[in-house]
């Protein structure tokens, strides 16, 4: 038998059934990813096995303890000179993988963890693919949310393997799905227990059944007819989603499909061809930049040795009902308190239909529910690592609870408040440590909601906060750190909008010609909608707290009015707009103006308060605050963020717009405070 190469990236290992191993192991990297030097080394070893005859069947699979592959290397997206240049890298990718599939011997890829992006459409090039069946395991082509699509193949090969309307849907979407799903959808030939794994791939290697092949129904969806008409569908089901404008991959790859098809070299280039444009617009650039922050945000508190397996809820509410399922649901032991079980069975109940939904296995479902446990008696306290307080926002009522906690508590355990409004240090000047108290304030829905802010007050001790924050990121949620002031971060930011957006109203602008400017801006609702969404009561109480501290902000009359008349929004069926069983009742745009002018002032409101919490040091710095709005409140992503939008249009062009419509208020405007350049 012939020696075997060594190499920087892989790992090639022959066994005694004669088949080669080639391990995935990023030299460098806990993770594997695939960049330029990667994908060459793999060339060369695909050219070797053209040429084997020592071994029957080849398995690839990861050197890592943590998943298979986690896509292409996406620090390179931004060092393409030109197109070109970008063009012709996906090219020299598809080519590769072009010889992979068309290799004489066997090739399986054995998938367990992460198979994302790049990483998929190498295990698509494979013959066969085997994947471990637990819940860690996602396979999927995230791509469009990065602001380009698949550029190796991808959107070829998936729909051409399993049909167009399920491959141009995981495309298009850009969802992952686990190894089960995977198999059922037919592009991965058997889900198996871990226990199981080498020993499937070795049968497949060793013992290869015919390559799987889609149903004749699915090949006919690939025929031009069917490509027509899908395609049509394809692109009305997308401009419900998202605006052409904003984010154009998605629209590129339906036209890729329509015109191109499946099957054949042209197919491939033009994926690739579409694909290295898009590198080099705004959409891409932003995303790309989002996905750094997001990776910011779970890498604080990433050497925290503190590991949390107990949680103990009190308050089962809409808010501590759901963050009690969602610790659950990330495997948690949870304890739910409230004052009688009558409270709490309702969260029980929530918790369920959240698991059911999450998992589909009847046994995934039944091992989150035993995770989770009615405790009126409070006896889960002693044993807690993380106490989180959830009621109603009182200040007395939560400081007599928390002098309780902080006698019960173990001294290791964190006590948390979720509060949105009260100062930490006003409810920990009860404490005898007032340090061990921190705020960890989730968003509604919990399950949700990406972003969890984690507040210090002037008194916490940083190692709390350290422990918070990892704490956060144990149940797969992004800490934001923010300083302890009215409204923290993203209320302090979203109410000025959602109230000036009602005073607008006030004026005479009818709310569906608001909701569509903030819409068209990029915004996933607009904030006449999001205000009856939250509750025109949650609105008001949060308006009149941030008053007693911000003397600027002004109470719009027809928020009060509808709050007196039970008019809260959905929860009533009826708040600004009218509701019919939970769902909005659509109203025709009537307005003549253009809708900038009204996106206009709405986004310079918001920045002007984004700009203040950053002079206040709320946050660190305006890295943070874009992806505190982005992932707190889905501010326009493909724009990067409040303060990247404010550089990239020029702070102090929108500062004077900013100055010339406040002036047009007259005495009403506030005292005015130069956006400050400095600062972010």
């Amino acid at each position: 038998m012939s020696t075997l190469k060594t190499y920087k990236n892989w790992r090639l290992e022959s066994d005694a059934d004669e088949i080669l191993w080639v391990y995935f192991d990023k030299e460098g990297v806990s993770v594997n990813t695939v960049d330029k030097a990667v994908m060459e080394e793999f060339s060369d070893i695909v050219d070797s096995l053209a040429n084997d005859h020592d071994h029957k069947g080849v398995i690839i699979a990861s050197g890592k303890k943590n998943g298979f592959i986690a896509g292409a290397d996406i620090s390179q997206f931004n060092k393409f000179k030109d197109i070109d240049e970008s063009f012709t890298m996906l090219r020299r990718g598809q080519q590769i993988f072009d010889k992979l599939e068309a290799l004489r011997l066997p090739v399986v890829a054995m998938i367990d963890g992460f198979c994302v992006g790049g990483g998929l459409e190498l295990a698509l090039a494979c013959h066969y693919r085997v994947a471990e069946d637990g819940p860690k395991t996602r396979l999927g082509l995230p791509e469009v949310k990065l602001g380009i699509h698949p550029g190796w193949g991808g959107s070829v090969r998936l729909p051409r393997l399993i049909g167009a309307p399920q491959g141009m849907n995981m495309v298009l979407g850009g969802h992952t799905v686990t190894g089960r799903v995977a198999a059922k959808l037919g592009f991965v030939d058997v889900a198996v227990p871990k226990r199981h794994l080498v020993k499937a791939a070795k049968f497949y290697a060793l013992q290869p059944p015919k390559p799987h092949q889609p149903t004749l129904l699915q090949k006919l969806t690939n025929t031009k007819p069917a490509r027509v008409l899908l395609s049509y569908y394809l692109r009305k089901q997308l401009r419900s989603k998202v605006n052409p404008m904003h984010y154009p991959s998605p629209f590129l790859v339906v036209d890729n499909f329509e015109r191109f098809g499946v099957e054949g070299d042209l197919a491939m280039e033009k994926e690739a061809r579409s694909c290295s444009k898009l590198f080099f617009g705004d959409t891409s650039e932003n995303l790309v930049r989002i996905f750094f922050l997001q990776e910011r945000l779970k890498g604080l508190a990433k050497e925290s040795r503190f590991k949390p397996q107990h949680v103990h809820v009190i308050g089962a509410g809409t808010m501590g009902g759901d963050i009690a399922a969602w610790c659950a649901m990330q495997g948690l032991t949870v304890t739910l308190q409230d004052r009688d079980p009558k409270f709490i069975a309702p969260a029980i109940k929530r918790a369920y239909e959240l698991f059911k939904k999450k998992f589909k296995e009847d046994y995934l479902v039944q091992r989150a529910m035993d995770k989770l446990m009615p405790d009126v008696q409070g006896s889960g306290i002693p044993r807690a690592d993380v106490i989180i307080e959830a009621i109603f926002e009182d200040l007395k009522t939560k400081q007599d609870l928390f002098k309780q906690l902080e006698l019960q508590a173990k001294p290791t355990a964190i006590l948390a408040t979720n509060t949105s409004s009260i100062p930490l240090d006003e409810i920990n000047s009860v404490l005898q440590v007032p340090g061990r108290l921190v705020g960890i304030h989730f968003f509604n829905p919990v399950s949700q909601m990406q972003l969890v802010e984690v507040v210090k007050g002037e008194r916490t001790d940083p190692s709390i906060v350290e422990k918070a924050i990892a704490f956060v990121r144990k149940i797969d949620r992004l800490p934001l750190p923010v300083k302890s002031s009215p409204g923290f971060l993203v209320n302090r930011i979203l109410m000025p909008y959602l109230l000036e957006a009602v005073a607008l109203m006030d004026e005479g602008i009818p709310a569906p010609a608001i909701d569509k400017a903030m819409t068209d801006f990029g915004m996933p609702m607009g904030p006449i909608t999001l205000a009856d969404t939250v509750g025109l009561d949650v609105c008001l109480s949060v308006a009149k707290h941030l008053s007693q501290y911000y003397p600027s902000t002004v109470i719009p009359k027809a928020l009060v009015e509808l709050v007196e008349k039970g008019k809260l929004g959905r929860k009533t069926n009826g708040g600004f707009y009218k509701f019919i069983n939970g769902k909005q009742v659509k109203q025709p745009v009537d307005y003549a103006k253009p809708l900038q002018e009204i996106s206009d002032r709405l986004v310079l409101c918001m920045l002007n308060e984004a700009f203040a919490c950053l002079r206040e040091g709320v946050v660190e710095d305006g890295d943070l605050l874009d992806a505190g709005m982005i992932f707190g409140t889905g501010f326009a992503p493909f724009r990067g963020g409040p303060i990247h939008y404010a550089k990239s249009q020029g702070i102090q062009e929108l500062y004077q717009q900013f100055v010339k419509q406040q002036q047009a208020k007259g005495s009403k405007a506030p005292q005015l405070k130069e956006w400050d350049v400095t600062v972010v």
